[in-house]
């Protein structure tokens, strides 16, 4: 009956929202998700805890956006499974203005940087993820796996007699790597056993359990700080409301909004393929506007999307809301409870989860296909990979599409071509194939010999669009170099979007009646310099 209950009640909201599969939830699925909520929850302590201190706050703030945010994404985000919290992406933007104007003016860019992410839902900016290829999100993958490695380099770090962090050595170094190779061992080695419990959690559990029994000397999650605290509470930030203010936080608001955008969208999309669901990115956009915003207000630092929990969670079975909302849960848990416990956890368990984490993001598949795809497509793969790595995420996704995009345009100019013939009655026919844009306006120019041509000449468009005010501008220029040699100059069959461009900008006059699907674009004046009419 228990079961039945728990069952019937987690049924109401685990599959919620427009991905949501048909299924009903099972106890067993339940306890998958709890579970993988839990895993999620114990990785998510260093992680923001060492982001807390990226950004220069107290760990309790990175502790208290790990919660609000993961706890709001996962009730009303675009994708169930996805995890959420204080990213290392968002707390290197934050350092800057958290030294120069103090904690309070974080809290009031982070609830802007909320409002411009509900903004960008509402109007559904979030399709725009779609332009980015898909060479920049393999380097988006592989450059954030290699960010999530170098990132658990930190804990094979200890103080020494005057303060300062040095690398392990002699047998703390044997001891740390040992324990690591042990939790990565369990986790590739549990699901051939058993999959009652998900394997990050068993690695976790059971280094814990030999750390603590037999007492070994390593760094645990209480070696970084404590995680005790109390519940958050409502704090309007204490800024001057003012236009200074303003001006102060609103830089550091979009640039966070910005890149917390990209980081969850593209999280979306690799969630998306591992689930094979589809959708979703306004409503993401809107979630984490919300999430950042409501953190603002209870002393959080802000976060986005995390793929390495992501990766975590969905590896460990979740795939519904309940393993964020669990994670989150469990998380305040661990912060008003249970901090003693979770203090002793050895972050060599920690940082075994997350080394798996790397191996199963890092797309090993695109080291194969280098040498198969365009060379264009391998430089944006390793561009996106170096750049991830040496600055941020949205600015290696910003010139990997850039990239992207002028090498497609480079490829589209040199398609430009005419095929030409004369007619019976001796006029010429260029018919032009390729399309016509800024990239390729020069290159339709030089097709045309002016002072060869006889006095009709005929350009044909069925095989070619106009795109843009350079493809006008170069069909005017063409058309002034035939008025000028005194020559009678013609378009064919533009397309009907092609015809409504040259329309609107004033150089069509009318249509042509007996052509229903393409419009007639129409003779060059001598006199009166415009495209008129032409049959």
């Amino acid at each position: 009956m228990a079961r039945a209950l728990l069952a019937s009640f987690a049924n109401r909201f685990a599959f919620s929202g427009p991905t949501a599969p048909t299924e009903t939830l099972s106890f067993d699925r339940l306890r998958i998700e709890l579970l993988s909520g839990l895993t999620v929850a114990l990785a998510l302590v260093p992680e923001a805890v060492a982001f807390a201190f990226v950004a220069g706050v107290h760990p309790l703030v990175g502790l208290y956006a790990a919660f609000i945010v993961g706890l709001i994404t996962a009730l009303i985000g675009g994708r169930p499974g996805m995890i959420s919290g204080a990213t290392g992406a968002l707390a290197v933007v934050m350092v800057s203005l958290v030294a120069k104007h103090g904690v309070e003016y974080l809290f009031a860019t982070v609830v802007l940087m909320g409002l411009l992410q509900i903004l960008a839902g509402i109007f559904k900016l979030g399709k725009f993820i779609r332009m980015v290829p898909h060479p920049v999100m393999l380097g988006f993958v592989n450059g954030l796996a290699i960010v999530i490695f170098l990132a658990q380099l930190t804990q094979f770090k200890v103080p020494n007699a005057a303060g300062e962090m040095v690398w392990m050595t002699g047998w703390p170094l044997v001891m740390m790597l040992g324990l690591v190779a042990l939790t990565m061992a369990i986790i590739w080695g549990m699901p051939k056993l058993t999959n009652a419990v998900p394997a990050p959690l068993a690695g976790i559990g059971i280094v814990a359990l030999l750390v603590i029994a037999f007492g070994i000397d390593v760094p645990r999650v209480g070696d970084m700080a404590s995680i005790e605290g109390g519940l958050p509470t409502f704090h309007i930030p204490m800024v001057p409301l003012n236009l200074e203010t303003l001006q102060i936080i609103a830089p550091y608001a979009f640039i966070l909004a910005a890149i917390g955008l990209i980081e969850s969208l593209l999280t979306l999309n690799l969630v998306g393929e591992i689930t094979g669901k589809r959708g979703g990115a306004s409503q993401e956009c809107v979630a984490q506007g919300v999430a950042n915003t409501v953190t603002g207000f209870f002393g959080g630092m802000g976060g986005c999307a995390m793929i390495g929990q992501s990766m975590i969670n969905v590896k460990s079975g979740g795939r519904t809301r309940i393993a964020g909302v669990a994670a989150a849960l469990f998380l305040l848990f661990f912060i008003v409870a249970a901090s003693p416990l979770i203090e002793q956890i050895p972050l060599a368990a920690l940082v075994g989860v997350m080394f798996m984490v790397v191996i199963g993001t890092f797309a090993w598949q695109s080291l194969k296909i280098m040498r198969r795809v365009p060379l264009t497509d391998a430089i944006v793969i390793v561009l996106v990979t170096v750049v991830t790595v040496l600055t941020d995420l949205a600015i290696a996704v910003i010139v990997g599409v850039i990239v992207s995009a002028l090498a497609y345009a480079w490829n589209n100019a040199a398609r430009i071509h005419a095929k030409t013939y004369t007619t019976p009655e001796g006029a010429k026919v260029y018919q032009v194939q390729g399309p016509l844009f800024f990239g390729s306006a020069t290159g339709f120019v030089e097709l045309f010999t002016p002072e060869d041509d006889p006095a009709v000449v005929i350009v044909e468009f069925a095989d070619s669009r106009v795109v843009d005010q350079s493809a006008l501008t170069a069909i005017e220029t063409v058309a002034a170099k035939y008025a000028a040699a005194g020559k009678h100059l013609q378009l064919r069959h533009l397309s009907r979007d092609c015809h409504q461009l040259l329309a609107k900008a004033g150089q069509l006059m009318i249509d042509s009646d007996d052509d229903p699907d393409y419009a007639i674009a129409a003779n060059y004046s001598v006199k009166t310099g415009i495209l008129g009419a032409g049959h």
